[in-house]
């Protein structure tokens, strides 16, 4: 794909850099976007491992993922650039899985320090530990990003309470849970521990039996239902794209606040939402704490949890302000959201 034609992308941004890595002998294929960043400070951006249709998804998906990671970190007080890797498996094939991870961490090697990066959706703490054999700018040892991320969406989840409820208070209100990854169910812990009401939901059954074996009070429900449960907050943690025009026309909530990245299939997606009524908590704003881990493993020698935590209480204080910002504009959070990381951005990179 030349440049020509990936400049002629919707979700071209003006990125620094895209680079496209292909090593035949191995299978790899896939694409490194650096968004902002990468000059005075590297940029960070996790690497998924992916079953994409086309490369020109893959490119895709590593466009709108880097842009987010930068808006993710600005609005975190964080001053580096956002990045995002997309490896795109091979289909029913793992025999090259880790030769490819170890032609994909040597390509990292020639951003020399760039671009620092860990696992994402696809990709596991035993492919970190082989991709750091390799490459030292893989981060994600020595804490657990999605912890901090579901500690985070937490938080927010309460600010987002407090906002509209005037109670931060979790016990007795509904909450339903689509997608039950490493995220998902950490979120899922939480809230159960606090007493809310649960409805949840994953594709895959095997993970729900074992949950709702652990977390009896739970309700389950098809995933092509959860839309429509009548619930106080709607916290989407799956995959990307989750709001759409059709979704929206299910929902009965009056929050969403989750995990996953770019929930919003358009900007457009979120005006509605806030014609609707329904308070949007933007997803790079509330999911923020494993970036906000990752980044403290790369600044600090030692480890300390205290730290970290402290430093997520800019997520609700965040949070708080692009709420309260949107009642008093009465334009919609993620719009709110845009314009305050832009403007960080040119003051942070």
């Amino acid at each position: 794909m030349t440049n020509f034609e990936y400049e002629k992308l919707t979700e071209f941004d003006n990125h620094r850099t895209v680079l496209y890595l292909h090593d035949h002998a191995v299978g790899l294929k896939g694409f490194i976007a650096l968004h902002r960043g990468g000059f005075h400070n590297p940029t960070f951006g996790a690497t998924r491992f992916w079953n994409y249709v086309s490369e020109k998804d893959a490119l895709r998906d590593a466009l709108r993922l880097s842009r987010l990671m930068s808006y993710k970190s600005a609005l975190a007080g964080l001053s580096y650039g956002g990045a995002k890797a997309v490896l795109i498996a091979p289909v029913a094939d793992e025999k090259n899985r880790e030769r490819i991870l170890r032609s994909y961490a040597s390509q990292v090697n020639l951003l020399s320090g760039n671009f620092i990066t860990g696992t994402d959706v696809g990709l596991d703490r035993r492919d970190l530990t082989l991709m750091k054999k390799v490459s030292k700018f893989f981060v994600g040892f020595r804490y657990n990003p999605e912890y901090y991320t579901a500690l985070g969406i937490y938080h927010s989840i309460k600010v987002c309470l407090s906002f509209l409820f005037g109670s931060s208070e979790v016990q007795g209100r509904s909450v339903s849970i689509q997608g039950l990854g490493k995220v998902g169910a950490l979120l899922l812990a939480f809230l159960y521990k606090e007493g809310a009401h649960l409805i949840i939901t994953d594709l895959q059954s095997d993970l729900i039996r074992k949950l709702k074996k652990k977390y009896h009070r739970v309700q389950v429900v098809p995933p092509q239902e959860i839309y429509k449960q009548k619930v106080d907050v709607f916290s989407p943690c799956a995959l990307s794209g989750p709001l759409n025009i059709k979704s929206i026309n299910k929902l009965n909530c009056k929050i969403i606040a989750g995990g996953a990245n770019n929930q919003l299939a358009s900007e457009e997606i979120g005006a509605l939402l806030f014609r609707l009524g329904i308070l949007y908590a933007p997803d790079y704003v509330v999911n923020a704490g494993g970036l906000i881990s990752v980044v403290d493993e790369f600044e600090y020698p030692q480890q300390d949890s205290d730290r970290i935590k402290k430093r997520l209480a800019i997520i609700p204080k965040t949070l708080k302000l692009i709420l309260a910002e949107s009642v008093r504009k009465k334009i919609a959070t993620n719009l709110v959201a845009n314009h305050l990381a832009e403007k960080r951005i040119k003051e942070f990179i």
